[in-house]
């Protein structure tokens, strides 16, 4: 009975202090308790975010002790001070202050408001060059220094008068373009000067920042970086278990011209995942199939370290989202193979418009990935599917896949040829009047052709979402914009107005 004794006295002192109660609290560093002592009051929830966040409580240091396939950061070595102190306020916001334009005197420490990857490469220096060979990267310049692309993003924001009968088109503010395009695709973020504001500890001074604020997968920081890592992993929590849930990738690709989550929804992966997701493990590194998930979400399939139970690699971890993807399915006339470099802006076919195609389908082939890496991308998604599936089903897959990129490819053309046969015709103008090709009715039906119809029957065909690509934004609409296309060339009906959008 006294052997007993010493065991009922521990296991009651268990039950009064819960395992891991025991525990240090996580070494902060002095400047980062001085952050924290006054964004308490002043910002309360981005302190709780970060204090939920793995940063708060893992010091770089022993997350570089981790076990390879197991870590998270991809840094050899992680110079002290820093590797013995979590990652907190200060460890993020006062990182390379020579660098950036934003840095400014805030309660003795040299702070920027921008974190940007090349803050984060401090400890992440293998993402922040992977995602640096992303295309999304370069998704504000890719956008802003294409004319063609401006013109378009301008029918669209522009804004219209109507007067004296007429139709007037007027350029968009800057921001419409802020809080619509560049939402996704990134602002470029300058210092504008700066201001002052009174605050509970006096007045202070803050830049102030024009562009912001912006979380774009192509932002242009304040310190030339670009992107911003922000985008998926959200602050202050920076959670890999939001990066992984489809939720997160919605935020953009929720529209008809990029249907990926709404296609996601109706097909049976996304069903699984609805039904049995909230028992999955999005935490884990790595990232186990068929244990720790049983369908695939867009980080499984375009960037997360998947292993076998085994612990046989699947797929590496990777931010180049198109390291497996053969094709470039949307915001263009036509499906191609994906761009070689990540900035397109230098693209031109060989009517000299900045795109990758011509206007009549064919590929610019210099500027675009060979067959060979075709088929390695393909081959690195096709060994995720198999994962779960047998290679006949794989294989029928992606020749049923490939067959509707030719078939919504056919669509798109007829329709071009028909907007080119209303411009020879003199029903519209295009751009061989120096005018837009996107601001008369006609004009607008192809851009719907190719920018929602033809890129929801894709990408319901990728990713096995059938009833999205067929009557809800797919195929009856290639098919009925179509018609109405000939309708309204047969017709010999003009536009309302064919001004010109202004230049911006």
């Amino acid at each position: 009975m006294r052997r007993l004794r010493p065991i009922v006295a521990w296991l009651g002192l268990m039950l009064l202090f819960p395992a891991g109660s025991f525990a240090a609290e996580p070494p902060v560093s002095e400047a980062t308790s001085e952050c924290v002592g006054c964004h308490e009051s002043v910002t309360p929830g981005i302190v709780e975010d970060w204090k939920r966040s793995r940063h708060s409580h893992v010091t770089p240091g022993d997350a570089l002790k981790v076990a390879h396939l197991a870590r998270r950061v991809s840094a050899e070595s992680v110079p002290e001070p820093v590797a013995a102190k979590v990652v907190g306020c200060a460890e993020c916001h006062t990182a390379n202050p020579e660098a950036h334009a934003d840095t400014f005197e805030h309660n003795g420490h040299k702070v920027h408001i921008v974190v940007t990857p090349r803050d984060c490469a401090g400890c992440h220096p293998a993402e922040r060059t992977q995602y640096a060979e992303n295309i999304m990267s370069r998704a504000y310049g890719n956008l802003m220094h294409n004319a063609l692309y401006q013109d378009l993003a301008a029918s669209i924001n522009g804004i219209q008068t109507f007067s004296g009968g007429r139709m007037s088109s007027h350029a968009p503010g800057e921001g419409a373009d802020a809080e619509s395009c560049l939402y996704c695709h990134g602002t470029e973020i300058k210092v504008a000067g700066s201001h002052a504001r009174k605050t509970a500890m006096g007045e202070m001074t803050f830049p102030t920042l024009s562009g912001w604020p912006n979380c774009g997968v192509g932002r242009v920081n304040p310190d030339n970086t670009l992107g911003s890592c922000t985008a998926c992993h959200t602050r202050h929590q920076f959670s890999i278990e939001m990066a992984r849930k489809p939720y997160t990738c919605a935020e953009c690709h929720k529209g008809p011209d990029v249907p990926a989550y709404p296609v996601y929804e109706v097909s049976k992966h996304g069903n699984i995942y609805a039904a049995l997701g909230k028992g999955w493990d999005f935490n884990a590194v790595p990232w186990t199939v068929g244990k720790d998930f049983s369908a695939p979400t867009c980080a499984a399939c375009h960037a997360s370290l998947l292993v076998s139970r085994e612990g046989t690699v699947v797929a590496e971890r990777s931010h180049r989202m198109n390291d497996r993807n053969p094709w470039r399915l949307f915001g263009l006339p036509y499906a191609h193979p994906h761009p070689v470099s990540p900035d397109t802006s230098f693209i031109r076919n060989g009517a000299g418009l900045p795109l990758p195609t011509e206007l009549t389908g064919e590929p610019v082939a210099l500027v675009l990935i060979d067959a060979a890496e075709q088929a390695t991308r393909r081959n690195a998604m096709q060994k995720i599917c198999r994962a779960c599936h047998s290679t006949s089903w794989v294989t029928g897959q992606f020749a049923r896949f490939e067959e509707t990129v030719k078939g919504t490819n056919a669509m798109t053309l007829a329709a071009t040829q028909t907007l080119m046969s209303a411009w020879d015709k003199g029903l519209a103008k295009g751009p061989a009047q120096n005018d837009s090709p996107f601001n008369e009715p006609i004009e607008k039906m192809w851009v719907e052709q190719w920018l929602f119809y033809a890129n929801s029957t894709r990408f319901a065909s990728a990713m096995a979402g059938a009833d999205y690509g067929t009557f809800a934004n797919g195929r009856w609409y290639l098919s009925k914009n179509l018609r109405e296309m000939i309708g309204l060339l047969d017709s010999g009906l003009h536009g309302a107005d064919n001004t010109a959008l202004p230049a911006k």
